[in-house]
């Protein structure tokens, strides 16, 4: 893939028709732990090669502009970008104020004009798939609700890297919109969260943004008085490292007041049509466009419960497994849904039953079901297939399932935070491993799970290592908790032998 690099004369590049063959470097933010799953995706479904980034949790990818509805179908990114310009080795000033004035000497070169092209095209074909409504932005109390409601078990924020900003960063993860009011700079800055090490992708970009009717200047200075509409704009700012002068919330203000003097938009936090990026990862520096208005990972629950797990996490897992048609895939704890409705929707030709002990759950998982056939329902004006999934009330350490009957079981244990507790951890995991291996096919059988208690999970597993052989780990940070992924493979000694060990 053709990398973008800093480009000494600023040149922007000529423009382009939208029938032309406009390319588009896209990055994407993905699951931390599968961006190579995510790069095999995007190989299989656009024939696109895709570089990993050293920020963990990103991909970038270069595709025709006319690929665009294709890249918003994929299952698993959570946010998208067009790349403007990309930087692998930004050389900051040692002083604060050198280093932000080259950021806002940096606005006015940068290859703007193609960039803008392909989000005027992204919000073309949003506007032809349907019409679009005004968008509702809720307040900041009722996003950090829903953020909650979203997350898996953590009840921590993203993490953060502990420098001088780190708790104001933390404080404003949830795009909040009275940051920067005092400063001097028209265009206030939504700052990201400060990290370093490996913590997840901040969802900085799960508010809705309202498209331009027209961006036909869009990389020129657009006066109000001219007739020609004033996009509104807000730039976001993630940042790690600790060898740089300045905060993200600096970062972001005197750079967003660079992009308003160079365009004459006008800034606003929250009704904004245009959100530029300003990623910054030790001296590795990317500016991009949003194309997202909110988080892909929110694409089937409607009903959230305590531990929801994001869509693009489950799909992950499930892929992890390789399932293969007919397998019967079996989510023995499965809250709200996610797992089994994203591997319905993805993997029609296999069977997946769900099954949770909490009836609160249970009711949320069928809902969520409900409102995925609705949707497909409304799409194809007719009556839809429906999908292979059924979900029931049941005991994990007594499943009403037939001996050796599911080919791939997927879970999400409980984490012993929001749901159970640690210490029933140390009874609960080797009963379920013990009762997981009784259901499942000796031999061929395969499990993915995902816990936070890696010390428990451990230990149950090696009790249970007669039935159970460790294969993959995937390292992942879910609601910023470090937490593992682990692929088991089924031995071909039967289960139910060594019963009453237990």
């Amino acid at each position: 893939m053709a990398e973008t690099e800093a480009a000494a004369d600023g040149q922007e590049p000529a423009p382009c028709e939208e029938g032309s063959e406009l390319a588009a470097v896209i990055g994407a933010t993905v699951p931390t732990g599968f961006e190579l799953a995510a790069a095999e995706e995007v190989q299989e479904k656009l024939g696109s090669a895709s570089r990993i980034s050293r920020d963990r949790g990103k991909i970038y990818f270069e595709v025709p502009a006319g690929s665009l509805p294709q890249v918003h179908r994929l299952r698993s990114v959570d946010n998208l970008f067009v790349v403007v310009q990309e930087f692998k080795d930004y050389q900051f000033k040692a002083s604060k104020e050198d280093a932000l004035k080259d950021l806002e000497e940096l606005v006015k070169n940068l290859p703007w004009s193609s960039p803008l092209k392909v989000w005027e095209l992204n919000n073309s074909l949003k506007k032809k798939k349907s019409k679009r409504k005004k968008p509702n932005v809720q307040p900041a109390a009722s996003r950090e609700t829903l953020r909650e409601e979203g997350e898996e078990e953590g009840s921590d924020p993203k993490g953060t890297s502990g420098e001088e900003d780190s708790a104001h960063n933390s404080a404003s993860v949830e795009l909040t919109s009275d940051q920067d009011t005092g400063e001097t700079k028209a265009a206030e800055a939504q700052n990201g969260e400060e990290k370093e090490g490996d913590p997840e992708q901040s969802d900085s970009k799960d508010e809705l943004q309202e498209g331009s009717e027209s961006v036909a200047k869009a990389g020129e200075a657009q006066p109000s008085e001219g007739g020609t509409k004033v996009l509104k704009f807000r730039v976001t700012c993630n940042r790690a490292g600790d060898k740089h002068s300045f905060t993200s919330n600096e970062a972001a203000r005197d750079f967003g007041g660079a992009v308003q003097e160079h365009f004459q938009w006008k800034a606003d936090m929250t009704d904004f049509d245009v959100e530029v990026l300003l990623n910054i990862h030790n001296n590795e520096v990317v500016v991009g466009i949003a194309l997202t208005e909110e988080s892909l990972h929110r694409r089937n629950i409607t009903h959230f419960g305590p531990t929801t797990l994001r869509s693009t996490l489950a799909y992950g897992m499930l892929r992890l497994c390789d399932p293969q048609p007919t397998d019967i895939i079996v989510d023995p704890m499965c809250g709200t849904g996610a797992i089994p409705i994203e591997g319905a929707t993805e993997w029609p030709s296999c069977y997946h039953i769900a099954g949770d002990n909490n009836p609160q759950a249970v009711k949320r998982a069928a809902n969520n079901i409900c409102s995925l056939l609705k949707r497909q329902e409304s799409k194809e004006s007719s009556s839809a297939p429906g999908i292979p999934l059924d979900i029931i009330q049941w005991d994990i350490c007594n499943l009403p399932l037939r001996t050796g009957c599911v080919d791939i079981i997927v879970s999400d244990m409980p984490f012993g935070k929001r749901i159970g507790s640690k210490k029933k951890n140390w009874d609960l995991y080797p009963a379920c491993l013990m009762e997981m291996g009784r259901i499942c096919v000796p031999g061929t059988g395969r499990a993915v799970l995902l816990t936070q208690d890696k010390k428990c999970f451990a230990k149950a597993l090696s009790r249970m290592g007669h039935i159970w052989r460790k294969g993959q780990t995937v390292w992942v940070n879910v609601g910023g908790l470090h937490a593992a992924v682990y692929l088991l493979r089924r031995t071909w000694e039967q289960a139910e032998e060594r019963r009453s060990f237990w």
